[in-house]
């Protein structure tokens, strides 16, 4: 806690601009220090080895190998370049939270905000109507809800609490400085009915592996396990998911936030099955934001870790879920044939 801190404090002390160069040099660090060459060395320098192959290596290693899964018509200069912006892209990430409360108000927003295809969103928002929110792991997550609490639209988004309670409390002041309310896991249920009962937005960044009891859709051409609970919900309550990122459209600190889909219930309700669209639609949002800005992208997650049950007891897919692929609106015969096939899966 004590050196987050001293981190802040640091930050603190400088321009948004100068500490975003400085990010970019930590990021391009990250991504190009290697543990490995360590790791044959005598005690400490293998301990140390370790350690740093740990942090940066193996997350390295990993991103590679996602964005090698996630476009295969990419050469590899390409894949590198897109694996080194995204580790700079991610140490911006810090920098940007820290400093948003100084630097985003009412006054300062316009110069380093823009907004893109957020005509449908913000009409529902000012009817004064519930939603979900859904984002992932792409662009600032942070900025995105921190801005929508900012011009006084309410925010309440679903996160894990930290373990350490020192940083959870600090990090908690910086996300509900302007009004966005964080909800812990822990006692979620009770708080998301209230939340959407009361007229306001529950967001999630929704781009993580759901486990084995999620439900499988596309994702980049490979099924993969995504969380029941949002397309439940929606369903249930018959509200809208509006889907959307905050993207890094620099010089400097501005972003531009941007609706990439908006799912109204009038679309399921006509589906034989209401929840295997409504999930796979949302998540396919989610790919068209990653696709948009793929070095903004944090490819350090496992998405595609769990498998569906057919591919871990090697059998073919099954009839219904082919039937269920081939019914969504978007799908073309060449994806299916990349779905029937098992996926590599990152190490």
């Amino acid at each position: 806690y004590l050196g987050a801190r001293a981190v802040e404090t640091l930050v603190s002390m400088f321009e948004i601009d100068t500490n975003l160069q400085t990010a970019t040099g930590i990021g391009r660090g990250m991504y190009r220090v290697d543990g490995k060459r360590f790791m044959a060395k005598p005690w400490p320098l293998s301990l140390f080895g370790k350690s740093l192959y740990s942090l940066s290596g193996r997350r390295r290693d990993r991103v590679l190998t996602n964005l090698r899964l996630a476009f295969p018509e990419y050469d590899e200069p390409r894949i590198h370049a897109i694996a080194r912006a995204s580790f700079e892209h991610f140490a911006k990430l810090v920098f940007e939270m820290i400093q948003a409360p100084r630097v985003l108000n009412l006054s300062s927003w316009s110069s380093h905000i823009t907004f893109r295809n957020m005509e449908r969103p913000v009409e529902w928002m000012n009817a004064g109507k519930p939603s979900i929110l859904i984002t992932g792991h792409c662009g600032n997550w942070e900025i995105q809800g921190y801005t929508q609490a900012l011009l006084g639209y309410p925010v309440n988004a679903l996160a894990r609490p930290i373990d350490n309670p020192l940083i959870n409390d600090w990090l908690l002041g910086i996300r509900e400085h302007r009004g966005m309310r964080i909800i812990t896991k822990w006692d979620a249920t009770d708080e998301m009915l209230r939340v959407l009962n009361s007229g306001e937005s529950l967001g999630f960044v929704a781009d993580q592996n759901a486990g084995n009891k999620g439900i499988f859709v596309p994702f980049f051409n490979r099924l993969a396990s995504s969380y029941k609970s949002i397309g439940l919900l929606a369903i249930d309550q018959n509200i809208p998911i509006m889907c959307g990122y905050a993207k890094r459209i620099g010089p400097g600190f501005r972003y531009e936030l941007n609706c990439t889909d908006f799912i109204h219930p009038d679309e399921w309700q006509n589906e034989d099955d209401p929840l295997f669209y409504v999930s796979a639609r949302w998540v396919r949002a989610i790919e068209t934001m990653v696709r948009e800005s793929p070095d903004q992208y944090l490819w350090m997650h496992r998405r595609w870790k769990s498998r569906p049950r057919h591919e871990v007891k090697g059998k073919p897919m099954p009839a219904s879920l082919e039937r269920r692929l081939e019914a969504l609106p978007w799908m073309t015969d060449t994806l299916m044939e990349r779905l029937r096939l098992p996926a590599v899966v990152a190490p």
